[in-house]
């Protein structure tokens, strides 16, 4: 019987044995794992900074867009302003040449009475 217990004790301390090799291989890979997902979560922190940077420049560029935008319908004024003031200035430019036309047609009429 004592060879039996001897026999059922060395059987329990090689799976105890077992079971620490065991225990140790999975503290390795979970150290391993744990150091990889320390340097995946230091990419996605960088990757956020990077987004946010991103953020920040589109956000400048939307607003520079609505200056921009802002000052393209203020030019669109202005220039249907001048548009305006030619077509005035043209207006009076013929009114000049009609009545120039008229006083040469009165000049030619006073000399030929001469």
């Amino acid at each position: 019987m004592d060879k039996e217990l001897l026999e059922i004790l060395k059987n329990i301390q090689d799976d105890i044995k077992g079971i620490k090799e065991t225990q140790q291989q999975h503290t390795q890979i979970l150290n391993n794992h744990s150091g990889s997902l320390n340097e995946h979560t230091q990419i996605l922190n960088n990757h956020s900074r990077s987004l946010n940077e991103h953020t920040q420049i589109l956000r400048a560029l939307e607003h520079k867009s609505d200056v921009i935008k802002s000052e393209q319908e203020n030019m669109k004024y202005d220039v249907a302003e001048i548009k305006r003031d030619v077509e005035i200035i043209r207006k009076d430019l013929c009114r000049v040449e009609e009545a120039t036309a008229n006083n040469w047609a009165d000049i030619a009429k006073l000399k030929s009475i001469k």
